[in-house]
């Protein structure tokens, strides 16, 4: 059986061929909150870098991966935090 987390890679990397990727499951951190369950796996931070978005502005970007995405948010996903970069622009945010 497939984490949560590990659907998530498996769909970004199919659709945007990203040049990093990171997937955190933080649902550890939102106990008690608004949308968090019993075993976690609602809550989630994302890093994509890729080629895929030059071009988009960050509200596309974001709608991309909220589309990409919807069935698992139909079955429990609750929150993302998108970082969502082409690979110029991680390269001036972490000085690369």
């Amino acid at each position: 059986m497939t984490t949560r987390a590990d659907r998530i890679e498996a769909l970004i990397r199919q659709h945007f061929a990203p040049v990093l990727l990171r997937v955190a499951d933080d649902s550890a951190l939102h106990a008690g909150h608004a949308g968090a369950q019993p075993g976690g796996e609602t809550h989630y931070s994302v890093l994509v870098v890729a080629p895929a978005f030059q071009g988009q502005t960050r509200i596309a970007r974001s709608r991309a991966v909220h589309a990409l995405l919807d069935s698992e948010f139909r079955t429990g996903l609750h929150a993302l935090a998108l970082t969502l970069r082409t690979p110029e622009e991680q390269a001036r945010a972490t000085g690369a």
